[in-house]
């Protein structure tokens, strides 16, 4: 088989918005921007469609990655289908926009594709989510938050709904017992009607435009909570609201002072916004390859950049590990051993390694023992493809049974 025949094309060899202008039809608009082909051009140009907000890094205070690039060429997985692949097969063919490595420290493989650039800001998708959680540890720091405190506390609105008598915790480990259909892209589901509320989806001419917040006092609890872990892309919306009242600053202010600056991000990140100015927390976060590769770097090292303590270690450890007890199908079909803690996927909990992960094929993976930490951001042809996660990880085993 020709092998070029598995790579993707890119957006320009798509022709996806080229031209002045570009033809009717290779142009995303909101009822199609993030599936194929078009989110190969939407992902990294989401200032172009949405209204945004910064996440400043410090210019004057860039850390600067060490370099010593390695030949992986010779790496090789098996893939899902059984078969044996090379690394460079392997990102080429699960349509990769970036990959970096990481080791010991020093980035050892960097690689873009699909026209991405060094300063290109991509979408992360839920990638969002773990930049939230690693948030919620220095506030608890700081002593304005308490993970067991009930989230009312916080927002008195919202004993309006079924998080009324939810802890914090319940949400930022996706234990609530909150209804919400998290399937995307569906007519009526709760993840479309938040689609909608954050601008990502349009309305219908007849139907009222409401805000993610509007969205979170409709949701009603359906069981106790705590009993199993459901993922729910709406917990994270509902925690990045306790903390911004906890914190009395912004959820993009937050992160810019508590996380970005603090890491020696070296571009600016960026949200979108709902007609509110709200941040959409669970999944519209935006931001470079590398920076997104400091971040990893940083929970890699307990918390830690250089001398100075970003996240306390206590909390990067509760985020590589977890409670397997109410972890089950579908989640374990790709991580058996896992566990889901503070919005981090834990691969296998008796190694610690961990994740942050987003649809559509982003990945932040960061294992601590071995001092590996790895980026992937893609542009898939679909919101949820098992096969290709299960190829990233094995893609990452390989690469970690290389470097031993």
């Amino acid at each position: 088989m020709d092998k070029s025949k598995l790579k993707p094309r890119t957006a320009l060899e798509l022709g996806i918005m080229r031209g002045f202008p570009p033809p009717p039809e290779k142009r995303p608009d909101l009822s199609n921007w993030d599936l194929a082909p078009f989110n190969r051009w939407s992902f990294m140009n989401i200032r172009n469609l949405f209204p945004t907000v910064d996440v400043k890094a410090d210019r004057s205070n860039i850390r600067e990655l060490p370099v010593s690039l390695r030949d992986l060429s010779s790496i090789e997985l098996i893939d899902h289908n059984h078969k044996r692949v090379s690394l460079p097969e392997f990102l080429d063919s699960s349509y990769t926009d970036g990959f970096l490595v990481m080791h010991k420290g020093t980035v050892i493989s960097e690689a873009y594709f699909n026209n991405m650039q060094t300063d290109t800001a991509h979408l992360s998708q839920s990638v969002a989510k773990s930049i939230v959680g690693s948030l919620c540890g220095i506030l608890h720091q700081q002593g304005l938050v308490d993970p067991n405190a009930p989230i009312v506390e916080y927002v008195p609105e919202l004993k309006r709904c079924g998080y009324k008598d939810a802890s914090l915790s319940h949400a930022l480990n996706m234990t609530s017992g909150i209804r919400f259909v998290e399937d995307y892209n569906t007519p009526g589901s709760d993840m479309t009607r938040i689609d909608i509320a954050s601008g990502w989806r349009p309305a219908a001419e007849e139907e009222t435009r409401f805000t993610i917040r509007d969205i979170i006092l409709t949701l009603p609890k359906i069981r106790p909570h705590g009993q199993v872990f459901e993922y729910k892309s709406v917990e994270t919306d509902v925690v990045a609201w306790a903390l911004e009242r906890a914190a009395n600053k912004s959820l993009a202010e937050l992160v810019s002072e508590l996380i970005w600056k603090k890491i020696g991000a070296e571009h600016n990140a960026f949200f979108t916004v709902d007609r509110a100015a709200t941040a959409l927390a669970n999944g519209g976060f935006n931001a470079s390859l590398r920076d997104y590769a400091r971040f990893g770097l940083m929970m890699q090292n307990d918390g830690r950049v250089g001398d100075s303590t970003v996240i306390p270690k206590s909390w990067v450890d509760r985020c590589a590990s977890g409670d397997s007890s109410v972890y089950g199908p579908p989640y374990s079909e790709t991580c058996a051993d896992g566990a889901y803690s503070n919005f981090w996927w834990v691969n296998n909990i008796d190694k610690g390694d961990f994740m942050a992960r987003g649809v559509f094929g982003q990945m932040i993976y960061v294992n601590r023992a071995a001092e590996l930490t790895i980026v992937k951001l893609s542009t898939w042809p679909d919101y949820l493809i098992t096969n290709f996660t299960r190829d990233s990880l094995a893609a990452f085993a390989a690469i970690l049974k290389h470097l031993s």
